[in-house]
């Protein structure tokens, strides 16, 4: 008998196939898509109890949609942006879970030095890369403008109280780099405790891979930046791992009168989409550190990236950069076992 798994998203895939057996095995594939948090959230499940892997793919998708409810900022209601139409005001009690992932966002701004900055949430609706986006581009001195709401150091939190505060009127934050990651890992804690073993959980570009195929690895592999849909440059063996990759082509597009690649990944320091890298490819033991920090280096870039890594001793992940040159790079572990199939297409 033989499994396969082909799941292809935007920013990566996954390839795995397991060994005929003789003996009768739980290998049969059920896969469940749903939409949350603004992207595609699927869930792959080897079991032999349908209804059981009905059951685990529903809870799945209700705890995204609670957590989306949350800590979207599309709606007024959610957590997130009760503490935005608070900012200057006064702090916002929030849930634990809430507090947790931004308290998590300010230590990755410290240790990145502001290069990972939630409060990027004040560029709303003047860069429109999301259900808002018309292929327009911002006045320079509307995101100067706008520069000046930017500050994760103006983010206040109160342990005991549980509460946050903007103490600046006019910022915002969000939680779009970091969410999906900590609801990622949500998730397979829920998968975990109804008793499945070999399965996977996808949002949008980030992906948790649990298990094996039979006694071997599952095999991702990484999208290519300017290739077609589900095509890929390099593989690596995953098991129980993370992978969260941030793409240039994820949500963009190339502006037609100067041929620059406008997209989502903004650089708080200019306000402007960072250019020092197409992609980069995070492999973690959880989403949540590989969503954080895959924006971080993104933006620096992998001289830069490489050099931070040294300096804040970040040993709990490993990465492969493609730069703007279209060159891969990467960290020396992953080096060890990813396997570059053809260099990755070039273009704008």
């Amino acid at each position: 008998m033989t499994r396969a798994l082909v799941a292809l998203c935007l920013a990566l895939a996954t390839v795995g196939t397991a060994a005929a057996g003789g003996a009768k095995s739980p290998d049969q594939k059920f896969t469940f898509t749903n939409t949350a948090m603004g992207t595609v959230v699927t869930v792959f499940v080897w079991t032999d109890d349908a209804a059981k892997a009905q059951k685990g793919a529903d809870d799945v998708f209700a705890e995204m949609k609670r957590l989306d409810g949350v800590m979207t900022t599309w709606t007024d209601t959610s957590e997130v942006s009760q503490v935005n139409l608070a900012a200057g005001v006064k702090p916002v009690v929030v849930s634990d879970e809430t507090y947790a992932v931004i308290a998590r966002a300010l230590d990755v701004s410290k240790r990145s030095k502001g290069i990972f900055d939630i409060t990027v949430g004040a560029f709303k609706g003047l860069w429109k890369f999301d259900q808002d986006m018309d292929y327009t581009l911002p006045d320079p001195a509307d995101v100067k403008k706008r520069l000046a709401n930017i500050g994760w150091k103006h983010l206040k939190l109160d342990p005991k109280a549980k509460s946050v505060f903007l103490d600046k009127k006019g910022m915002s934050i969000t939680l779009g780099g970091i969410a999906k990651g900590y609801a990622v890992d949500k998730c397979v804690e829920i998968l975990h405790k109804a008793g499945f073993v070999d399965f996977m959980v996808q949002a949008g570009g980030d992906m948790y891979v649990a298990g094996k195929k039979d006694a071997d690895p599952w095999v991702v592999g990484i999208r290519d930046p300017r290739g077609p849909d589900g095509s890929m440059f390099a593989l690596a063996p995953i098991e129980d791992h993370s992978f969260s990759t941030s793409g240039d082509y994820e949500r963009g597009f190339v502006n037609p009168k100067d041929g620059i690649r406008y997209h989502h990944i903004l650089d708080p320091r200019t306000g402007f989409p960072a250019h020092a890298s197409r992609s980069v490819t995070v492999r973690a033991k959880d989403a949540f550190t590989a969503d954080a920090w895959s924006k971080v280096l993104f933006i620096l870039g992998w001289k830069q990236s490489l050099a931070l890594i040294q300096r804040e001793k970040l040993t709990d992940f490993e990465v492969v950069w493609v730069d703007d040159q279209n060159k891969v790079h990467m960290t020396k572990d992953i080096e060890k076992v990813l396997k570059v199939v053809k260099q990755p297409t070039p273009g704008p």
